[in-house]
């Protein structure tokens, strides 16, 4: 097999995943080994594999990242470690983006960001042939998460175009092939990782500073001690606001994006969310 053909196959794979676990799969059945981003790994291609692994055999495997991805969100982030560190940092972000305690008083907030995605959404639909419905909510579902996690001190909008910038980058270097070899995707997103690092230091450096009563996440993570008085450093601290900030993004914009399609495609489920006569 030439060089040529390694590299159009190579090629034909990374624009089509599914081909790749499809001709896979047909050749070596549901559970096959394989390397993944340069990491191996072992792949479940069945419902019922997934579920030992999950649900039936979950005590025995642990969940793992390859470190170029722990290199491009923060190896101190809650969802690369396990056991206590994971236990208390996993409590302190439920309490700190709770709906009933913290965000209440973001709500009106919140809603603004909706209107004003819902009047970019309307703007772009009349000026374009296409709209990318979930590029748009990623950007509303990033605005939110910035509000949540920072509270209201990332106010200034080059700040908040210089993180949603840095965002995209490593976002798109993520499951990228990690080399560094620049002009690459990983390469770009490590240095968009670091100025990430930077912008976030430097707020946290200011709230920590600030003698005012902090909230949500960034202000939970500063005031936290443990049952010996520690402290979490600004490493630590930055790995957690940049996790939690990159793992909102894409997910929530799937799911409102999935949800906006339903309501579409459904006239009677899109009148069943009314209530006297407006859409809640």
């Amino acid at each position: 097999m030439g060089w040529p053909y390694v590299g159009e196959t190579l090629q034909l794979y990374s624009q089509h995943p599914n081909l790749f676990f499809a001709t896979r799969k047909k050749r070596y059945g549901d559970v096959f080994k394989t390397s993944i981003l340069g990491c191996p790994c072992v792949v479940l291609a069945s419902p019922d594999a997934a579920r030992f692994v999950l649900v039936t055999g979950s005590h025995l495997f642990k969940p793992t990242y390859p470190r170029t991805k722990e290199m491009l969100i923060g190896k101190s982030a809650l969802f690369f470690h396990q056991g206590h560190y994971h236990s208390r940092l996993k409590t302190l972000v439920r309490a700190s983006l709770s709906p009933h305690r913290r965000l209440r008083h973001l709500t009106p907030r919140i809603q603004s960001l909706a209107l004003s995605s819902l009047h970019s959404l309307a703007a772009s639909a009349a000026s374009a042939a296409v709209v990318s419905t979930f590029h748009e909510l990623k950007k509303y579902s990033f605005d939110v998460a910035v509000l949540a996690v920072f509270g209201e001190v990332v106010v200034d909008p080059r700040c908040k175009r210089e993180l949603s910038r840095d965002y995209g980058i490593v976002e798109k270097g993520y499951n990228s092939f990690p080399t560094r070899i620049p002009g690459t995707a990983y390469h770009a997103a490590v240095s968009a990782r670091k100025r990430l690092g930077e912008i976030v230091r430097e707020i946290i450096t200011r709230e920590r500073n600030n003698k005012e009563k902090k909230g949500l996440l960034l202000g939970q993570l500063l005031d936290f001690k443990d049952g010996e008085g520690g402290t979490l450093t600004d490493e630590e601290i930055a790995d957690n606001l940049i996790g939690v900030v990159f793992a909102a993004r894409d997910t929530t914009a799937s799911v409102l994006t999935w949800v906006l399609k339903f309501l579409a495609d459904d006239r009677k489920l899109l009148e069943a969310v009314k209530v006297g006569g407006r859409y809640i």
